[in-house]
């Protein structure tokens, strides 16, 4: 039993990171009220940790492979507790936003070392066993963590999906030490700095940009001024990877159309999946009444499809094209979310959720296993370290930037149908009770019903524009003879 005790001390830390991506989803209406949040501080404590996770993975990657893969693990550690007890003690929206984007470095420290600590301490069929459990916990993470949130919301406080994060540091920092091998000496290397905070820069101006839109509106000229900065910002990083010879991203890559195709999905599966639930379960709160936990819990049929349909994905589809399993999920998740804009009106309730969440579910049990062995597949050995990070970033990002885009939406929507943005942005943003007596109820509830309708539009046409994409781009990999198809062996 001792020799999966590495296996548990990364599992812990990976589990409680990503689990950290979702669980404030069902504590956003508490926090509107404790903190009297407004809306864009309401999506920067989602953004900002995804943001900071996706943007530093890649170089916080480089940066372990120099200075020892447990040292920065560790350190990861540190800082994700220290950002959790800053977000849980937090009294205002400041310190909680900048505590976040702390919080998302330390977990891009711990995530980018996940797979070389693993590879350090197991090999063989152990490697392997490791791998699925390791996986399984990642997509329990994602299951149990509005589940969780709701809990630690309703039973003490909002407060406590932050501060249940330090024990759990404690002892997988302690289990480091005594499971973990010895980095050993420090190695040589180069850092890339400039592509590191030019990319970082031109995302964060982005998602920034977009945000803002919501208060200077889309032909202000701060935000296009933001766009214009993101833009250099972007092209420069293009320029430095180009020229570089320690490249974070050796854009050579992008050269392979399938692989292009598959970072494409990556970017877009987390936009049309799972950015709209954060004003889902807004919604479901302060507009039709549930409880945290009851909200979390409506999210649990799509984990369970997702979980179902990755089952068989593993075990039916083993050596199928990418093509058909990427697109063929990226086009279920599309389907999806235009069942969501059908069936959700001002007289809905949790209910009406639940057919587009079976249906998006499937689609990313298919999709999710399938991007990261058919990216490793379409790139050389020596770069399958930096094809799985660069999928990583392009999810959160995605993830991200849909968070910021269908916020800007669903407010603007929202605006439109009760003819004040200041009462929109309080049904966005969780305070639609501080409406009662000043907006009859049923308007309130159309706001929020045309809200989510445009945002579950945009996010069903993104899945289905990228399913057409995945059709056109991903080719299968021909085997070499006598050998299976590239694109069925598991990462």
């Amino acid at each position: 039993m001792r020799k999966w005790w590495p296996l548990v001390t990364v599992c812990l830390g990976t589990f409680m990171l990503l689990i950290d991506v979702t669980i404030v989803n069902v504590a956003l209406p508490q926090m509107a009220t404790d903190l009297s949040t407004s809306f864009n501080a309401l999506q920067w404590v989602v953004d900002g940790y995804a943001l900071a996770l996706g943007v530093l993975l890649l170089g916080a990657g480089a940066l372990s492979d120099m200075h020892g893969h447990r040292r920065f693990y560790v350190g990861g550690l540190i800082v994700f507790a220290l950002a959790s007890l800053a977000c849980g003690l937090a009294a205002g929206p400041a310190l909680l936003v900048t505590a976040r984007v702390v919080q998302g470095a330390g977990a891009a420290a711990m995530f980018t070392t996940t797979f070389a600590l693993l590879n350090s301490s197991y090999q063989g069929r152990e490697r392997g066993v490791a791998y699925g459990i390791w996986g399984g916990v990642s997509g329990a993470a994602t299951a149990v963590g509005p589940v969780l949130g709701g809990l630690l919301t309703e039973g003490l406080s909002w407060r406590w999906i932050f501060l249940v994060n330090l024990p759990i540091c404690v002892a997988a920092v302690i289990m480091c030490f005594t499971t973990l091998r010895h980095d050993g000496e420090r190695r040589p290397g180069r850092f890339d700095l400039w592509g590191t905070l030019t990319f970082t820069i031109a995302a964060g101006t982005l998602t920034f940009a977009v945000i803002r839109a919501n208060d200077e509106g889309w032909s202000s000229v701060k935000t296009w001024g933001l766009i214009a900065v993101s833009a250099v910002a972007l092209a420069a990083f293009v320029l430095i990877e180009w020229r570089t010879d320690h490249a974070m991203f050796d854009l050579r890559l992008l050269r392979n159309r399938s692989f292009t195709g598959i970072l494409i999905a990556s970017l877009l599966v987390n936009f049309s999946a799972f950015a709209a639930f954060t004003y889902t379960s807004i919604w479901l709160q302060s507009v039709t009444g549930l409880s945290p936990l009851r909200a979390g819990l409506v999210g649990l049929p799509m984990s369970v499809c997702a979980m179902l349909a990755s089952g068989v994905a593993g075990a039916r589809l083993h050596g199928r094209s990418p093509r058909l399993i990427i697109g063929g999920g990226m086009l279920l998740i599309g389907v999806g979310g235009l069942l969501l804009a059908l069936f959700v009106g001002a007289d809905s309730t949790w209910a009406a959720l639940i057919p587009g969440y079976i249906v998006i579910g499937l689609g990313v049990g298919l999709v999710m296993p399938t991007l990261a062995s058919s990216a490793m597949a379409a790139v050389p050995t020596r770069r399958g370290g930096m094809a799985a990070g660069s999928l990583t970033t392009a999810r959160q990002l995605g993830f991200a930037i849909g968070v910021a885009v269908l916020g800007t939406v669903f407010a603007a929507r929202a605006t439109d149908h009760l003819g004040s943005s200041e009462a929109a942005h309080a049904v966005a943003g969780g305070q639609a009770a501080r409406l009662a007596g000043t907006v009859p109820e049923a308007a309130i509830r159309g706001a929020a019903a045309a809200g989510l309708d445009a945002g579950f539009l945009i996010s069903g046409v993104v899945g289905l524009v990228c399913a057409l994409l995945v059709f056109l781009m991903v080719r299968p990999t021909a085997p070499a003879p006598g050998e299976p198809a590239r694109e069925s062996v598991a990462a």
